[in-house]
């Protein structure tokens, strides 16, 4: 395997306790599944690199100079916010290294002492046009299942409050004011915020209860091929995937991810002049620069 960084010390013979394992370590302290399988997977990558594995790679043994190495070999696999991205669950291992005590905070120090790898690449994905999003609505309309009134109130949480699916999964009766439309949602890394439905979004939301009732935790839920509603158990961040798959299909509309729908919520906000830093805490974003990514507005400036 090209760039790997072969060095005594480094790989071990054999894996150390669950405990004592610096990368383990902080995955377990990640608060939610998904941000777990995200960061073990960028660890991964660093491990591989060192012709490692997550639970051989001796994370007390590196320093400077594997981090300097690494970088360079991350700036030319990947994108720059996806180098970066892995070298933050770098930077946090080598935390958790140190608190163990298998370095010391000089050499901690030292080995995260990198800049970020710069450049500036055009948004993967898509924004999905007014014309795509009633058609979404339509296809569901033409389902008088249960499932067809769950899965537009699905859409409308995703277009009009920017849900991500993780987010609509864990939404549940209480998070949501049929009154007001207001919903209270916890993001990544726990971070709470409001949004707000009100208009077809909100009606296609109090629709669903309606069917839905009072009864279990969560707002949408699992429905079988008879139409019974299963109140028990939320439905998975898949199951929304393979939902928008198919109802993209029967409106004919051109594939696009659930993100796009997040995305679509961003660049319209911004397009009807909405401040870019309320659009990002509605947004729920850490800071502004990721927002920005999603502004469409150069690129119609280029275009004109």
């Amino acid at each position: 395997m090209s760039g790997q960084i072969t060095e005594k010390n480094i790989v071990l013979s054999s894996p150390v306790a669950i405990d004592r394992n610096a990368g383990a370590v902080y995955i377990a302290s990640l608060p939610a599944k998904s941000g777990q399988r995200t960061q073990a997977q960028a660890l991964r990558v660093i491990a591989q690199i060192f012709n490692a594995d997550l639970n051989t790679l001796n994370w007390g043994a590196i320093r400077y100079q594997h981090t300097a190495a690494i970088r360079a070999e991350l700036a030319k696999r990947y994108s720059p916010a996806s180098a970066n991205k892995i070298m933050s669950a770098l930077r946090q291992a080598l935390k958790q290294a140190w608190l163990l005590g298998d370095m010391t905070a000089e050499d901690y120090r030292r080995a995260i002492e990198l800049k970020p790898i710069t450049g500036e690449t055009i948004p993967a994905g898509r924004e999905l046009a007014q014309g795509e999003i009633l058609a979404l609505f339509n296809a569901c309309k033409r389902d008088a299942s249960p499932a067809g009134t769950r899965d537009a109130a699905i859409i409308a949480v995703m277009y009009a409050a920017g849900l991500r699916r993780q987010e609509v999964v864990g939404l549940s009766m209480e998070n949501y004011d049929q009154g007001s439309g207001q919903i209270v949602l916890t993001g990544k890394r726990n971070k709470q915020r409001t949004a707000y439905l009100s208009d077809g979004a909100q009606a296609a939301v109090n629709d669903w209860m309606s069917i839905r009732g009072n009864d279990g935790i969560y707002i949408f839920v699992s429905i079988n091929k008879g139409g019974a509603l299963d109140r028990s158990k939320p439905l998975t961040a898949q199951a929304i995937y393979n939902m928008l798959i198919k109802r993209a299909t029967e409106a004919e509309v051109k594939s696009f991810s659930p993100h796009d729908l997040r995305r679509t919520f961003v660049s319209d906000l911004l397009d009807k002049g909405a401040d870019i830093a309320t659009v990002s805490k509605m947004a729920g974003h850490a800071n502004v620069q990721t927002t920005a990514r999603y502004d469409r507005r150069p690129e119609e400036a280029k275009k004109k």
